[in-house]
């Protein structure tokens, strides 16, 4: 079951929670209370689910409007105001004992993909920040499944920056020690419109000896899909000028880049 709320997200303002459980057709008993989030970021509430899927398909396909009303009225925008994120796949996972909603980008947005790419294969230990921004693939609406190797590895924070010519800069990251996924766009562009714009969202994770970082990104906006969709994390931003550098980082010791993967993406927009 999925409950959209306003105010009470994980980060503040707009979320949706979901619940496991049963259902008689009347009355709906959850098997447990605690706190679980469709999408742990600002910007990905209200969300419908498609019906009528043929049955030789089967999937829930969802979409999600991508904007927080903390501040959706104003953002610096023209033409339209706030736009729908990538249409996504849920399922449910049994894991120890527990049921988790699983939420994937579907298969057919690899139809987007280009021909344009750069692939990094093998083990790259790296410290501080290494820049793997691709000469030929445009930022502003691309596709980056990046690979951290965590076993054996000191590392305290990995993640990846997006960063333009005026220093802004997108982060998300994870931290090993605090074991929590996080999103920081403080510098990410232009937050004057809103006090409750710019800021860290965070979300509880503790991953395995990988971790995968899938992320969508357009103009403004940036989708997390954490090891498959276990954890999922969208954000708008507004950057003075596009992100034209794509950096991965690792603070308090040494990471090891295990693979990835940049996809520019073929636009839809007319």
């Amino acid at each position: 079951m999925l409950v959209s709320i306003n105010p009470g997200g994980p980060n503040g303002g707009s979320a949706t929670q979901y619940f496991t459980g049963n259902f008689d057709g009347r009355s709906f008993t959850p098997d447990v209370n605690d706190e679980k989030w469709l999408d742990w970021g600002t910007d990905n509430y209200a969300g419908v689910t498609w019906s009528g899927i043929p049955q030789t398909d089967g999937r829930r396909l969802f979409l999600g409007w991508m904007s927080n009303w903390n501040y959706a009225t104003v953002v610096p925008t023209v033409t339209w105001r706030s736009a729908m994120t990538i249409p996504r796949e849920l399922s449910l996972l049994h894991e120890n004992g527990n049921y988790i909603l699983i939420s994937k980008p579907v298969s057919e947005l690899k139809i987007l993909r280009n021909n344009s790419e750069k692939l990094i294969r093998g083990n790259k230990e790296f410290s501080g920040e290494l820049d793997i921004s691709p000469d030929s693939i445009k930022l502003t609406r691309c596709e980056a499944i990046i690979e951290f190797d965590l076993a054996g590895t000191n590392t305290d924070t990995c993640g990846i920056i997006l960063e333009n010519t005026d220093g802004e800069r997108f982060v998300a990251g994870y931290s090993v020690k605090e074991r929590n996924i996080y999103v920081d766009r403080t510098r990410s562009g232009n937050s004057s419109f809103s006090e409750r714009f710019s800021g860290i969202a965070e979300a509880p994770y503790k991953a395995g000896q990988k971790i995968s970082m899938h992320l969508f990104i357009d103009a403004s906006s940036a989708e997390l899909f954490v090891d498959d969709g276990r954890l999922v994390m969208t954000s708008l931003f507004f950057p003075a000028c596009d992100f034209s550098k794509l950096k991965l980082f690792s603070k308090g010791g040494a990471a090891t880049l295990g693979k990835a993967e940049i996809y520019e993406l073929a636009s839809i927009w007319k």
